[in-house]
């Protein structure tokens, strides 16, 4: 994301402005996606991050991603109602282990969640609640990769509205550690989406 270093103290500051859940302990995974003031874009523009401890010590992945759909799904929305965006916010219990599209290990919509039904089909994606209408329920907002043997540059098709990391090395390291932290609490992520300008407000303070 260019111009901001996002470090473990950043992170926590704005978790903590926000009054968000930070989960602490050994490999308990903090996995908190980063959206771009740039939602035209179809780049994989966002980051997913993970925020985990380990022998005390905080550590951070991040991984380029994208948070929002590829043009073509806003174009051409899926569903009737429009083109899903999910909501800012912490998301608890958010995901668990599952196959997307019946195809390869990802973590995969837990509980109803919110979304934004944005239905102009141009390329400027709405994230303003005021603007869009809201839905709950299951959607299908998954965290999976984009392809399998290459990072790939562009948005296109591989997002409808979940969240995907654009390398496939990148999600192989992120599906080990979402493993690892499940060996000791169990199969439910949970899953906080800040947007840039969260960001930008805390780096004066930390």
């Amino acid at each position: 994301m260019r111009g901001l270093t996002i470090t473990p103290k950043l992170l926590l500051s704005a978790m903590g402005l926000s009054k968000y859940t930070v989960f602490e302990g050994e490999l308990n995974l903090n996995i908190i996606g980063i959206r771009s003031d740039n939602t035209r874009a179809n780049t994989f523009n966002d980051l997913i991050c993970v925020l985990y401890q380990q022998n005390g010590e905080w550590q951070l992945k991040q991984y380029k991603a994208t948070t929002d759909a590829g043009i073509y799904w806003r174009k051409h929305p899926m569903n009737v109602d429009g083109t899903a965006v999910l909501v800012a916010g912490q998301h608890l219990g958010l995901w668990t282990f599952g196959y997307h599209q019946g195809k390869y290990k990802a973590l995969v919509q837990n509980k109803p969640v919110l979304v934004l039904r944005d239905n102009d089909k141009n390329e400027d994606l709405q994230t303003d609640g005021s603007q869009a209408e809201l839905q709950s329920g299951y959607f299908g907002i998954n965290c999976h990769r984009a392809g399998e043997h290459v990072e790939s540059k562009l948005v296109g098709k591989w997002s409808a509205g979940c969240q995907v990391i654009a390398d496939p090395r990148d999600y192989e390291e992120f599906i080990s550690l979402c493993e690892q932290s499940a060996a000791r609490y169990g199969t439910i992520f949970s899953y906080t989406l800040l947007e840039q300008n969260q960001i930008k407000r805390n780096k004066e303070d930390v």
